[in-house]
């Protein structure tokens, strides 16, 4: 382990189950004009044993195909990138395509959302800051999709929870930590309900959900307009990331309108997903960058917490901020993590909230 320089890659996975709380980091290093890739483990807190995959230097491709191999690995048995460890299944089917995609949702402003709120067609419900995943049950076999219709691993208590369900199905919702809250059906059975209307696929959900508050639980749902009011205000006093307005008669569309369209989210605050540049070395920030048409411009850079790994350049994060000046650069921008779901050609200029100010004068 001597004589390396900056990780040229590098990744922290933990695990937690029970009494035991582990850790692994994996690091692709340079070394005598090749590359090596290096581990550590054992258990958190404590020091961690060290070794090496490759005795010798190897090219980068090669290095890069022993990293990829060692995290699927790593995955498949349980470990996660989030300091909770959360044990995962599925990871073995990741990155296959599901054949699925979710609805995407358009935003609102504060002026919007009036209408919506007056409109007894639109329900209203917390929009949470977790990773928007889909639920596949067939038989004892859970699949996770992320946004990008992508078969993806899911926490154990999840899985456990969707196995207990009554009959297949295809539940949509957001995923926090080990948890899913879940706010549509798409598939009950051998039936497809895209086509029903939202307030029939909802009935079906609570039907099959049922009242249980564990691993599974659905969104709570206000109708009538003074309901959604008590709930906008209650979640923008909890500081909420936002909430998100269903047309209770639409159908299930997957994708992203170009604009409007029958679910809209309104945020509390302002997130992005930006592209890492290259890192300061010594420091624990990040540069951020985003796409204006083909070219790559700077936003600022973000302080990466201390339990965190430092990313890499070209991986994409989600960082949160109170706006954007003119020209891009985020205001008090704060590291929410890794979007392995979102594509760097989605990190594009136009998705910054700027200033009321700075907007007035580019209009």
């Amino acid at each position: 382990m001597k004589g390396t320089s900056m990780p040229r890659e590098s990744t922290t996975l933990y695990f937690k189950e029970g009494n035991s709380d582990k850790v692994y980091h994996l690091a692709i290093e340079e070394r005598e004009g090749g590359f090596v890739v290096n581990f550590a483990f054992g258990r958190r807190g404590s020091t961690l044993q060290t070794g090496t995959k490759t005795n010798t230097p190897v090219s980068f491709e090669q290095a890069k195909k022993i990293y990829d191999a060692l995290i699927r690995s790593k995955t498949a048995k349980g470990y996660s990138e989030g300091p909770d460890g959360t044990p995962c299944s599925g990871t073995e089917k990741a990155e296959q395509d599901s054949g699925l995609r979710p609805q995407l949702l358009n935003p609102i402003t504060e002026e919007e959302a009036e209408r919506y709120l007056r409109d007894d067609a639109y329900w209203l419900q917390e929009k949470m800051d977790g990773r928007r995943t889909l639920v596949r049950k067939v038989g004892d076999e859970v699949t996770g999709i992320n946004r990008r219709g992508l078969t993806v691993g899911l926490p154990e208590s999840i899985v456990q929870a969707a196995q207990a369900l009554r009959s297949d199905c295809v539940i949509d919702g957001e995923a926090v930590g080990d948890r899913l809250h879940a706010f549509d059906c798409l598939r009950r059975g051998n039936s497809p309900l895209e086509k029903l209307a939202y307030r029939d696929r909802w009935r079906i959900l609570l039907e099959l959900v049922g009242g249980r508050r564990g691993a599974i639980e659905v969104l709570p749902t206000a109708a009538e307009t003074g309901d959604k009011r008590d709930l906008l205000r209650f979640l923008c006093e909890r500081k909420a990331e936002g909430v998100v307005l269903k047309n209770r008669n639409a159908p299930y569309t997957p994708g992203r309108p170009a604009s409007g369209g029958p679910q809209v989210k309104l945020k509390f605050y302002a997130t992005a997903s930006c592209i890492v540049a290259p890192s300061r070395n010594g420091k624990r920030s990040v540069g951020l960058e985003v796409l204006d048409g083909l070219k790559l411009v700077s936003v600022g850079n973000v302080t990466i917490p201390p339990n965190a790994a430092i990313p890499q350049q070209g991986q994409v994060l989600e960082v949160r901020y109170l706006y954007a000046y003119n020209g891009g650069s985020l205001y008090q921008p704060v590291y929410l993590g890794r979007r392995t779901d979102i594509l760097t050609a989605e990190c594009k200029l136009s998705q910054l909230k700027f200033r009321k100010e700075d907007a007035e004068e580019e209009g």
